[in-house]
């Protein structure tokens, strides 16, 4: 990967050789591994069995829960705030849990409206949730760098599983609560 670093900053018209310049294809190589290492983490693994029994049927949120990621179009940076609730069915999923799940899929190429919807797929699968609600909120700057150039734009994507599309009122609770 350092050699498409290298090349890249040649035909751009850089120096490699120049100072500033002599090890960025090398650090670039390692940022671009860790932005990307989503591909390497294993679900099971950062899960690691912290599921457990819980007779709690209440919501469980965790909101603002920071995200960033590459664009799969641009190769360029979003970020910004995941809000995840779930409707227990006798299991609750370990509090870091949530927002590892949010990391394992961001540190991938992706679209947000993809994003949304494996990280609430994913929790479902997990604890067997009786719904489940995500929504993120991000800037894009593939947007806000380049094209159209609006820096002020925010992007909001849902996805609402099981009771969180079912029933008005459960969806009306989440999505007062992460206000």
């Amino acid at each position: 990967m350092e050699d498409y670093y290298k090349n890249l900053l040649k035909y751009i018209g850089e120096d490699t050789d120049r100072e500033g310049l002599r090890d960025t294809p090398k650090r670039a190589a390692r940022a671009f591994e860790y932005l990307t290492k989503g591909y390497k983490d294993n679900l099971d693994k950062i899960i690691n069995n912290a599921v457990f029994e819980s007779d709690n049927d209440e919501m469980i949120i965790v909101k603002d829960i920071e995200l960033y990621s590459l664009c799969e179009h641009h190769l360029l940076p979003f970020f910004g705030k995941c809000h995840v609730g779930y409707l227990p069915n006798k299991k609750i999923l370990g509090l870091s849990k949530l927002a590892r799940i949010v990391d394992v899929f961001a540190r991938r190429l992706q679209v947000q409206e993809n994003l949304t919807k494996q990280i609430a797929e994913t929790i479902l699968k997990y604890t067997d949730a009786k719904g489940v609600g995500v929504v993120i909120e991000a800037q894009h700057l593939c947007m806000m760098m380049r094209g159209v150039e609006k820096q002020n734009s925010v992007m909001k994507t849902s996805c609402m599983l099981g009771a969180f599309r079912r029933e008005i009122s459960t969806r009306s609770e989440f999505l007062s609560l992460i206000k």
